[in-house]
């Protein structure tokens, strides 16, 4: 078996190999380049993208070996790159230096969980090995101070940039850290996308593989003024199932794709009450409005999200669910969420403009 043996048929044995966490197919993304041959033994390199855990590396390995063992293979050796890499963002823009991907996280109106999402997400990238910062851009209701449970202002370094503090593996900044608690943000449109731009510019982050931009809700001008002006790879959309909720994600779908801002995937949040009593289920706004409207919209349907009172009580107290239980069913759901948002910015189109240098025409 083994002088017949070529990377061809190994690359078409390897096309079952799936993503451990949410199930979905990797392998057909493994490239000739990727094997490596030597008399019976095969060496496999997966460049995925993303960071997984040891356990979900040793998953894999083992799926390698199970599908290449009808080929006679002696010994698979497999191994990972990490790191994810940059990718392109508008045109006109440009990515910002320390941070790798910016993904803003929106909604088509306030109240449906968007802030809980945006950090939950923000801890369960972290989680798996990234790097990662939130910035809340919410500025008549910044809740990521809250969420995290991080008080007082961020401290300033020798350039007066603002050092973010961090917590539970996220970087945080946040108009909340330069509001006085509860006093209202009077601020007209242009002064808050302003604002926004000195928020992120003037803030001291490490280097990033992500930063979450928690935005304000809604499509009205900052929303759009944001994301014509943020340098975004990409969206992430919250609704709930019900009618009225996604009237509004319908407009802010068609808002990103105006200013050719892909839309990564919609998170549908209070698909389901289960009662903590009696276990019943219940629909309370509606079935699958969110998945429906994924699927319309040929949009990846991220995942549901159950109405369950552990989130808003860890919410409350500063202890995001994800980091709080790291293994209950609600966080397992949103660690699939977070790795299918990772999937899908490893599979757009890399940045290559911070790989040449500018050209200067003299005459």
């Amino acid at each position: 078996m083994s002088a017949t043996l070529n990377s061809t048929h190994i690359l078409e044995q390897l096309k079952v190999i799936k993503d451990p966490l949410i199930g979905e197919v990797i392998g057909h993304n493994i490239k000739a380049s990727d094997i490596h041959i030597t008399g019976t033994s095969v060496a496999i390199q997966f460049d995925l993208g993303y960071y997984l855990s040891t356990e979900e590396q040793q998953d894999i390995q083992k799926q390698c070996i199970e599908c290449l063992s009808p080929l006679g293979i002696s010994q698979v050796n497999v191994s990972f790159i990490g790191g994810v890499q940059i990718h392109k963002v508008q045109d006109g823009l440009k990515p910002i230096e320390t941070i790798k991907n910016i993904i803003a996280v929106a909604s088509g109106k306030g109240g449906v969980g968007k802030s809980t999402t945006s950090v939950n997400l923000a801890v369960a990238l972290a989680q798996s090995g990234a790097r990662v910062g939130i910035l809340d851009a919410d500025i008549y209701g910044p809740s990521q101070p809250l969420l995290l449970g991080v008080k007082g202002k961020p401290e300033l370094n020798a350039k007066q940039h603002m050092i973010p503090p961090k917590a539970h593996g996220v970087w945080v900044n946040s108009f909340g850290f330069l509001v006085e608690e509860n006093r209202a943000a009077i601020w007209r449109g242009p002064m808050v996308v302003q604002a926004m731009n000195q928020l992120l510019s003037l803030t001291e982050w490490p280097d990033l593989d992500y930063l979450i931009v928690d935005m304000p809700p809604g499509t009205g001008d900052i929303a759009l003024s944001l994301a014509q002006k943020v340098p975004v790879v990409g969206a992430v959309i919250v609704t709930t199932p019900q009618d009225i909720a996604l009237l509004d994600v319908r407009k802010g779908v068609s808002m990103f794709q105006t200013v050719n801002v892909p839309v990564l995937g919609i998170v549908e949040n209070m698909s389901v009450h289960i009662c903590s009593q009696c276990g019943h289920a219940e629909h309370i706004f509606g079935q699958d409005g969110g998945k429906a409207l994924a699927e319309s919209q040929s949009i990846d349907y991220l995942g549901g999200l159950p109405l369950d009172i552990k989130v808003r009580e860890q919410s409350d107290g500063g202890v995001p669910i994800v980091a709080a239980d790291p293994q209950s069913k609600i966080s397992l759901i949103y660690r699939q969420m977070a790795r299918r948002l990772a999937l899908n910015i490893a599979s757009l189109q890399k940045d290559t403009t911070h790989k040449f240098p500018p050209i200067v025409i003299k005459r």
